[in-house]
């Protein structure tokens, strides 16, 4: 009798760190899909500065240093690589360099009018709302698996299976403020 009732109590603690372990790894896996979903927004807004700072050096040459300024977070961007830290970081200063560049080109009625400007400003504006939406479906999936992981008992089973927290995809002060532009 008292095999049985040792048995049985194995028999569900087996269960329940299968079941502890998957329910990490999906987890984890969602946290993943929801970071692919912001990094492929990413890589959207990527491809349009290009396009966006070519049509505005030809309205406004002489604000050459914030042209600058967004071109090198752009290339900030594209070398961060896969470090998500740095990745945040880096986004968080294209974010902050975009804003100045819209700031500038308040100034400019002639590029505020300008067909090809005007499209790729809409384009962006839409990319940063759906930038927005997988940075909180992100936000989302990264608590789920960071309170899975710190929280008992997952945290018996956490550690020792590789299991960790992440980043959460959060706004730094640059991107909290009024952008400064000066003529």
């Amino acid at each position: 009798m008292t095999l049985w009732i040792v048995l049985g109590i194995a028999a569900l603690l087996v269960v329940w760190l299968i079941s502890a372990y998957n329910g990490l790894v999906r987890l984890r896996n969602m946290a993943q899909e929801a970071w692919s979903g912001i990094d492929v927004q990413l890589k959207r807004r990527c491809d349009l500065v290009p396009n966006l700072v070519e049509t505005v050096k030809g309205y406004a040459s002489h604000e050459k240093s914030t042209l600058d300024e967004v071109t090198k977070a752009r290339t900030s961007v594209i070398n961060s690589g896969e470090d998500a830290e740095a990745r945040l970081r880096a986004e968080n200063m294209l974010s902050s360099t975009l804003r100045s560049l819209f700031a500038v080109a308040e100034a400019y009625p002639d590029l505020k009018a300008n067909t090809n400007f005007i499209q790729l400003q809409e384009q962006l504006s839409r990319l940063e709302d759906e930038i927005q939406m997988a940075r909180r479906y992100y936000n989302g999936s990264a608590r789920n698996l960071n309170n899975a992981v710190q929280q008992f008992p997952g945290m018996l089973i956490a550690g020792p299976m590789g299991f960790s927290t992440m980043p959460y995809f959060e706004a730094d002060d640059s991107e909290r403020s009024t952008p400064k532009v000066a003529f």
